[in-house]
Parts: C-alpha cells; structure tokens; sequence
C-alpha cells in the first residue's frame, strides 16, 4: 500500500496499540486509502504502528486525522467511510471533529458535516435522549426537534445499539386528508413523509437509505400502520404528534418493545384536528410528565436554527391580537 515512495519522503510513526487495528483500517485497509487518496501520503501497519510516508507538511496533519478517528472510535465503538471522510474535510479546512465542545457532543457524522447540538435546547435534547429510552420533544418549528431525533436514530443505528428505525407521522396535516391526494397509497404517502426522507438524505447516501429501506431495516409509515405491532431493537420516532387522537398516542406509546428507543416530537400550538377533538400529545404531557423513565424537553424561540425571519414570524404570530 502507498502513494509515496521516494527516498525524501518524510515518515512518522504512530501508536495504534489502543484500539482494534481492524475497525481502524476498515474492511480490506479501506480508511487507510481514503486518507492516502485524499493526501497523497503512503500508510503502513507494522505490528501495532501505523507507519506515515510522504511529504513534511502532510505529516501532522495525518497524525491529527488517525487521532481524531481513534478518538471516534473510543467514544462510538464504530467508524465507518462517511465519519473518515469528514474527518479528512474537517482536518483540511483547519477544523477539528472535536471542537471546543469536545466529542462527547457530536450525534453523527455525515459526509459534509458533524452533526452535534447548536442550541441550550438541542444540548438538553441530546443529553435527554442519552439518559432516558423515551423522550418528548415539544416546541415550535425550525428548532430541529424532527432533524435532530433523525441524527439520534442514525447515529443508534451506525454504533449497532438499534437494528431498526420506524419513523412515523399521524395522517393528519394542515387540513388535508391522505384521501384527497391523487394516486396509490405510496403515492400519497410519500409526499407528505417528505420531512422525514428529506433528513435521511441529508445524513446518508440516497442508495443506501433505499438499500436499508428495501431491507425493512427503515421504515417511514403512517401512524395507523403501527397498530399491532410490537418493536423491539428499534429506534422509533413519532413526529407532528400533536396531530394524534388520545386513542392513537396510548397506542404508539405501547408499541414500545425490549431494546427500544422512543422519541415524540410535535408543536402544540399548531394541532390541526377537529375543534371538539383533544391531542393525543397534550394529554400524553399531562398525565405522562412524572412517570420515571420518560423525559420532556420543550424548546423556545431561542432554539430556531432556520432563517432569521422563521423566528419573526413565530414571534409575530405569539404576539396578543387585537380583538
């Protein structure tokens, strides 16, 4: 293995006593490669040593980079081609996959970019999802509460913890109806899941959301497909869930199986059910905020990470009208 071969190359020796040298290197030295591609540098195993071959000034920056994925190594037991590529990009640009916040903060890493918490609500979200197997996240749009729960699904998922992820929307949305949608049911459900395609992609290849998708290892499903079923080993993600009747929350809420995750995300401010109709969410926040186990986080206005103006219109529409 190696790019560079001529006798004024530099080498560095590195320690790699400290973790597996075969989830380091990746399957057939593939992390190994990635690196030499990227930096024209040659990279040898040599008994518990990684040996670095190639110019001066890549050297330290090829130190930095196997020493930050042993550091992801050690925190998440699992490195794959997306975390070592973004490692790489980060190192290039100057920047670290540690940062000021250190690793513990880092949820996923995708191939242009670390996902970790960017707001005190997100931090309590994260923290919450941690320590707890179910866990409320409440507040208004844009503050990453569906986006967020996505990363902690993937990420559970990548480090093995889960073997599953169901994502999940109750079938009610701004006053429209699946009904009057044209086209088959998978036409009709696609486009109003989109929210929930749209962060897979974002964190993932397309084709291997599809390959995982076509395993049943994913699944986005309306709510009412998920009557009768019991999910074990699965992350289980319940979003816009203040459009759930009371009968359709007791019923998400008790799919939950042995090794499973639960989050529930949704706005109670913007319910679109029938006026004479009590959320599913609302009562679920009532009755379930003491019971062990169970975690609530509600984000503000200060957790909005979309456009500055998303914040305005929230703040706009908060504000007493005049009657």
């Amino acid at each position: 293995m190696g790019l560079t071969t001529a006798k004024s190359a530099s080498e560095k020796r590195l320690p790699i006593r400290e973790v597996n040298p075969v989830e380091l290197l990746g399957a057939n030295d593939t992390n190994l490669k990635l690196i030499e591609n990227h930096l024209e540098v040659a990279l040898y195993v040599r008994g518990d040593e990684l040996i670095i071959r190639g110019d001066e000034s890549k050297l330290v920056l090829v130190e930095n980079i196997v020493a930050e994925m042993i550091a992801v190594l050690n925190r998440k037991r699992f490195i794959d081609k997306d975390d070592v590529l973004t490692i790489i990009r980060l190192s290039q640009t100057g920047k670290s996959v540690l940062g000021e916040a250190g690793l513990d903060s880092v949820v996923l890493f995708t191939r242009s970019e670390v996902i970790k918490p960017r707001t005190p609500g997100q931090e309590r979200y994260f923290a919450s999802t941690t320590d707890h197997d179910m866990v409320f996240g409440l507040g208004p749009a844009g503050t990453g509460k569906t986006y967020m729960a996505v990363a902690f699904a993937v990420s559970a998922l990548k480090n093995r913890e889960v073997k599953k992820i169901i994502l999940t929307r109750p079938a009610v949305e701004a006053g429209e109806r699946l009904g009057f949608l044209p086209g088959d049911l998978r036409e009709k459900v696609d486009p109003y899941l989109a929210p929930l395609y749209d962060a897979l992609f974002d964190m993932m290849p397309h084709d291997k959301v599809r390959l995982l998708m076509d395993q049943k290892t994913i699944e986005i499903v309306p709510l009412a497909y998920m009557r009768g079923r019991t999910l074990d080993n699965a992350f289980i993600i319940l979003d816009e869930a203040q459009n759930t009747t009371l009968m359709q929350m007791k019923m998400f809420l008790t799919r939950m199986g042995v090794n499973s995750k639960i989050i529930v995300t949704g706005d109670p401010t913007q319910i679109d059910l029938p006026k004479h109709e009590e959320s599913g969410l609302i009562q679920a926040a009532r009755i379930l905020k003491e019971v062990d186990g169970i975690a609530f986080v509600e984000f503000d206005e200060g957790d909005i990470v979309r456009h500055n103006l998303v914040k305005r219109i929230i703040q706009a529409y908060d504000q007493p009208k005049d009657s």
